[in-house]
């Protein structure tokens, strides 16, 4: 099956899971912590994926990650389901679809803002409401660190890119002195 399927069915069904119970967001930031341990150990996804380990071990090894991570029960049954089920690799997505699902049901847009170095907390939150106000809609910011930046700061929005980086405006006024 398509992972981008795979992952919309079980983002859907953890949506009404998180929303039934009213544990959404722990839902979602519990997926999002597993599914950034999964990717961060090549180690784990090895074990996981490696067919000669029995499942009872690659279970306890899933309930050692969960048991570090403070997962509640509906996150550790998602990721039982999905080793069961051989799908342990569509974590990522699962996790990134979930987020994106619960963002849109609360009318939270998601802003990755890119900045050269930190910025104080002030900075933030008149970009959040610079962008909210552009937007028209509540802004949630996930804030990245970019030296190559050198200055400045990026901001996407959707499909919407607001450049204000010094490496932005350098490359602007390149090429407006040197003709093609």
């Amino acid at each position: 099956m398509i992972p981008g399927v795979i992952a919309k069915r079980y983002a859907t069904a953890l949506l009404e899971l998180g929303s039934e119970t009213g544990q959404l967001d722990a839902l979602v930031d519990e997926l999002q912590r597993a599914a950034a341990a999964y990717e961060a150990s090549s180690e784990l996804r090895a074990a996981l994926a490696d067919p000669l380990i029995a499942i009872q071990a690659k279970q306890q090894i899933l309930s050692e990650v969960a048991d570090r991570l403070g997962l509640g029960p509906a996150s550790r049954n998602t990721l039982s389901l999905l080793l069961d089920r051989r799908r342990i690799r569509a974590l990522p997505a699962i996790a990134q679809r979930l987020r994106e699902m619960a963002d849109d049901k609360r009318g939270i847009l998601r802003a990755e803002v890119l900045t050269a170095m930190p910025l104080p907390e002030e900075y933030f939150t008149q970009l959040q409401q610079q962008l909210e106000r552009v937007t028209g809609r509540r802004i949630a910011l996930d804030r990245k660190l970019d030296p190559s930046l050198i200055c400045g700061v990026v901001a996407r929005v959707g499909d919407t890119v607001y450049d204000g980086s010094l490496l932005a405006r350098l490359r602007k006024m390149k090429e407006t002195m040197l003709p093609n």
